[in-house]
């Protein structure tokens, strides 16, 4: 791969210069008025929708994504754009119903809205698990696949450096509070979104030009559903007898209709509404605010396929008619991850570091926005709540930041050698493997303690360890102990020959029986619970503006699903 030329230094300098001049500037003029604490976490009152809107994807989007959904794209295609498009409709029902009852309680962070509900035990249980969580999978695999991607754009030199680099950056960004990360991420999105589309242009003229067609992306697209049909369908059949491995593989990962009926929505649901990281940013706006933002970053998600997964699908075609074979399999040692750094290194000079800015932007807008919620989880809710309860804004400031570079470097420490494994498990699996077995649990307890008053605490700690240890039985322990085949659900053998039952089904049972046990145990409670909280019927109602966004997303959302079924 050829390196960096002088145009791509240049370009990747301008982006630096300006994300960092710009957060300076923002930081300067909020430094003139007086700070609190919610100011500085929250950005309260002061991030406008678009704001909001650019920071939730600028957070989201990242090199686990860049990379394991290219991939994802290269080896089951356009079915991987499920979790982005059904994404867009998680977050119309987080604007409409979640929103509406954190600001009602003015909730600022997720381990309160457990103690408001529910009790201490609950919230310093999940606030513990969230920062482990948040430092030890979250920011270690962005910080371990960022510094590969951007290693491998520049001819695989320099990973410590770049890794260091990215820290750095990152902690400038944080540092400076939400209100610096907000408006710093509404760059950091259009510096991704063109540097993504300028790869997509170039991965479909490639794959035109590949074919005889001319250097044409709309040719090179057309081509793409010509030769790999299957690489277009929404859903994955069922395997049957006679299907290949290949093909059960695909399935195991995206379970065709099964999958929009259990697991992408507790995957989607608990990931937009009920995480820190990502609610915090519409947290301190008002309702409409809010709302409007939300549903911003909902458009923004359906744009997403093509800059992430795209690039997948066109490295599968050319690989499978002879081209990129070196680039896909390094060395002899093929990895379908390898599909956009493969797309990568046929950029031409200045689109190089177009792209180089482009991934360094998703990178820091992640690093900034987790850093950030760590801050805010472990001052918030624990430092004030047990450690000095009478701090004043300017000390709970302080050690907000000094948590935030606390954090960063505990996390280099463990990714400077890789001591989590997280090149061997594979960045998106690594962090799918560590979140997924607690969302059935954790979810269960956002949504029956928002919308029924009967819920209790008892209830809420069993659901988080049902949901646990229901999540660990069926994805490792079921099909030997159960069966291949049950009422429930099918196992099919993997690539390793153990059976297995796919991921999102395995959530989508345990989120069931969590449920079931919830009610259960809250029916033998009280039947009026002083904490259950108080609804208004007026919270849901919507603005026209929002009414015509939802809409506007449903009616995407579905032409998209009728043209890829």
């Amino acid at each position: 791969m050829e390196k960096f030329a002088t145009i791509d230094y240049v370009i990747f300098l301008i982006y630096f210069i300006v994300v960092s001049g710009y957060g300076y500037w923002i930081y300067r003029r909020q430094k003139s008025a007086s700070e609190s604490s919610k100011d500085y976490f929250l950005a309260e009152g002061s991030l406008t929708w678009w704001a909001i809107g650019a920071s939730l994807i600028a957070s989201n989007i990242s090199a686990e994504q860049f990379i394991g959904m290219s991939g994802n794209g290269f080896t089951v295609g356009i079915a991987v754009a499920a979790y982005e498009w059904i994404a867009a409709i998680a977050l119309i029902i987080v604007a409409v119903w979640f929103i509406p009852v954190y600001l009602k309680n003015k909730i600022f962070t997720m381990p309160q809205f457990l103690k408001q509900r529910y009790n201490e035990t609950t919230a310093l249980i999940m606030a513990i698990f969230w920062l482990f969580l948040y430092v030890f999978v979250n920011l270690t695999s962005i910080l371990y696949l960022g510094a590969l991607a951007i290693s491998n754009l520049g001819g695989g030199e320099n990973f410590h450096i770049i890794m260091l680099a990215l820290a750095v950056f990152s902690v400038i960004i944080t540092l400076g509070g939400m209100k610096v990360i907000g408006f710093t991420d509404v760059i950091q999105v259009v510096v991704l979104i063109i540097g993504g589309l300028a790869t997509t242009y170039v991965a479909l003229t490639l794959v035109s030009d590949h074919f005889g067609l001319g250097k044409d992306a709309l040719a090179g697209f057309k081509q793409l559903m010509v030769d790999s049909p299957k690489h277009f369908n929404l859903i994955v059949d069922k395997p049957t007898e006679q299907s290949t491995q290949e093909e059960i593989n695909k399935y195991l990962m995206l379970p065709g209709i099964g999958m929009y009926l259990a697991g992408i929505w507790i995957v989607n649901l608990n990931y937009w509404g009920c995480n820190q990281y990502i609610t915090q940013r519409a947290l301190g706006a008002d309702l409409k605010t809010a709302r409007t933002g939300i549903l911003f970053a909902g458009f923004l998600k359906l744009l997403m396929p093509i800059i992430v997964m795209l690039p997948g699908i066109a490295a599968y075609v050319l690989y499978k008619n002879g081209a990129l074979q070196e680039e896909m399999a390094p060395g002899g040692n093929f990895n379908a991850d390898n599909a956009y750094s493969a797309i990568l290194g046929f950029l031409p000079n200045g689109m190089k570091g177009l792209s180089l800015a482009a991934l360094t932007a998703a990178i820091v807008a992640s690093l900034a926005g987790k850093a950030n919620s760590i801050a805010t989880i472990f001052t918030m809710d624990i430092y004030n709540k047990y450690m000095d309860k009478n701090a004043s804004e300017k000390k709970l400031i302080k050690v907000g930041k000094i948590t935030i570079v606390v954090s960063i470097i505990v996390s280099l420490l463990f990714t400077w050698d890789d001591l989590l494994g997280i090149g061997g498990a594979g960045g998106f699996t690594f962090i799918q493997k560590y979140t997924g077995f607690i969302s059935p649990g954790v979810f269960a307890m956002f949504l029956l303690g928002m919308f029924w008053k009967r819920t209790t605490g008892s209830a809420a700690i069993a659901g988080l360890i049902t949901g646990f240890v229901l999540s660990v039985v069926f994805n490792n322990y079921a099909p030997a102990w159960f069966g291949h085949e049950t009422f429930l659900y099918t196992a099919y053998p993997n690539a390793q020959g153990n059976y297995e039952i796919p991921f999102q089904i395995c959530m989508g049972l345990a989120f069931l029986f969590t449920m079931i046990v919830m009610v259960s145990i809250s029916l033998l409670g009280p039947k009026i619970n002083p904490k259950g909280l108080e609804l208004d019927r007026r919270m849901f109602k919507l603005e026209p503006s929002v009414t015509v966004m939802v809409v506007v997303t449903i009616l995407l959302v579905g032409a998209l699903y009728v043209k890829f079924w």
